[in-house]
């Protein structure tokens, strides 16, 4: 493995790493967080929880909204704790993903980096340009785009347009493209819209492997997602109020990373055609889930949808 991706994957390790270790401190010290984990009830509900969920997060369809429904659902997690759970339930699948991914799935290591660095600066720059746009237009525009690139992986799959591309790295303005795309998905999903299902469209548009995505979304969201855990947890410790459920977030970790590795396996073993038909259905669901978010938001202002 290249030296850069080496030196990628002890960052992605060690990042996440230190914002679990700082989670977990608390544990010791906080009664209020350890009284769950007494509690036999909930265990099997979230581990179940954090299998399904995450293997489907690594077969790009996200897990925040996953995720949310289930406990809402379950009644697993309280409202007000579903925010920092979500952030910090995945940390640990996360580095397992990466692992995964990043050391089975060839990739040019320049172009993983251009991808995280330019999504990491994404979420810290473009934030507040994001939040002044209109979501519900970005996620009507992003729907209409999911489902044109879909159809254009289904034509070309039917032999009706040229073929796609499977090459593993990008370079020139084709990496400049992607670096800009990165940026712009990192500062949407600030704003809750995912980046799995646009960076697999973005992949196959210039002319990558389709699963060339797998390592770009989840180094990026690896880079990303542990900033925004750590406010969390950072706001716990200045206020002593629980933001998160430590029962989950462990229950998740354990039983996602089974989730992960199953789906680790189908990646690497299926067909790439199989895989290119995948990635089309993945982006038509996607796209279907960005009209319902927005119309969902339209009907309910008040509902956050992710």
């Amino acid at each position: 493995m290249d030296t850069l991706a080496i030196i990628f994957l002890a960052v992605v390790v060690l990042v996440n790493g230190a914002v679990l270790a700082y989670l977990f401190t608390d544990v010791f010290k906080k009664k209020e967080l350890r009284e769950p984990l007494k509690e036999k009830k909930g265990w099997i509900n979230l581990s179940l929880a954090g299998l399904v969920t995450q293997f489907f997060d690594f077969m790009g369809i996200g897990s925040f909204a996953t995720l949310t429904a289930w406990f809402k659902f379950t009644k697993a997690v309280p409202d007000n704790l579903i925010p920092g759970t979500l952030n910090t339930c995945t940390l640990f699948t996360l580095i397992v993903m990466n692992l995964g991914t990043i050391t089975t799935i060839e990739v040019a290591p320049i172009t993983l980096i251009v991808s995280a660095a330019c999504c990491g600066l994404g979420g810290f720059i473009g934030a507040g340009i994001v939040s002044k746009l209109n979501i519900n237009a970005i996620r009507y525009a992003m729907g209409v785009a999911l489902i044109i690139v879909a159809a254009i992986i289904v034509a070309r799959q039917l032999g009706l347009m040229p073929g796609g591309g499977e090459a593993t790295g990008l370079f020139g303005w084709k990496l400049a493209v992607l670096g800009v795309v990165a940026f712009i998905l990192g500062s949407l999903m600030t704003i809750g819209i995912g980046m799995y299902a646009p960076m697999m469209a973005t992949v196959f548009l210039l002319g990558l492997s389709p699963l060339v995505a797998y390592p770009l979304f989840m180094g990026s969201a690896a880079i990303m997602q542990p900033f925004a855990s750590y406010r969390f947890v950072r706001e716990y410790k200045k206020t002593g109020k629980p933001l998160y459920d430590i029962k989950t977030i462990i229950a998740v970790s354990l039983a996602g990373t089974v989730g992960v590795l199953i789906g680790l396996f189908i990646i690497t073993s299926i067909p790439l055609d199989a895989i290119k038909w995948m990635v089309s259905g993945v982006l038509v669901i996607t796209s279907i889930t960005m009209f319902r978010s927005a119309r969902k938001a339209k009907t309910q202002p008040e509902a956050v949808a992710k």
